[in-house]
């Protein structure tokens, strides 16, 4: 799980008044934070998802996993997230009706697909 071995994180994240083309470009290109220039590799509007006044949600992700990286380069853009949810760890989909807190122990083959996954790197 080791940033360094580069494999990717989908979440599902909820921004405060949302995110603009610039800021989108901005997140994709990479943002100066200060243990380093990390990007988002893919980001997209969800746009089947209930959003609430001005928030908007959106699916990103990225291939490193720093502490709260999400949030802070959300926040150097100009952002601000209300709500943060991981839904993929590398090849393993979370499940959506596990509670926060909460876990599940994986099945041996998905073990297999995330050692697979950071051997290949």
């Amino acid at each position: 799980m080791h940033p360094r071995q580069e494999i990717e994180r989908e979440y599902e994240v909820r921004v405060q008044g949302g995110l603009g083309a610039e800021a989108s470009q901005r997140l994709l290109a990479g943002i100066e934070l200060e243990d380093g220039p990390p990007r988002f590799l893919r980001i997209n509007a969800i746009e089947n998802k209930k959003s609430e006044g001005t928030n908007r949600w959106y699916r990103v992700v990225l291939a490193e996993g720093r502490n709260r990286e999400v949030c802070r380069m959300v926040e150097a853009s100009g952002g601000r997230v209300s709500r943060l949810v991981r839904v993929r760890f590398g090849p393993v989909a979370l499940p959506a009706d596990l509670p926060p807190g909460r876990s599940r122990e994986l099945r041996s083959e998905a073990v297999a697909e995330i050692v697979k996954a950071a051997k290949s790197r």
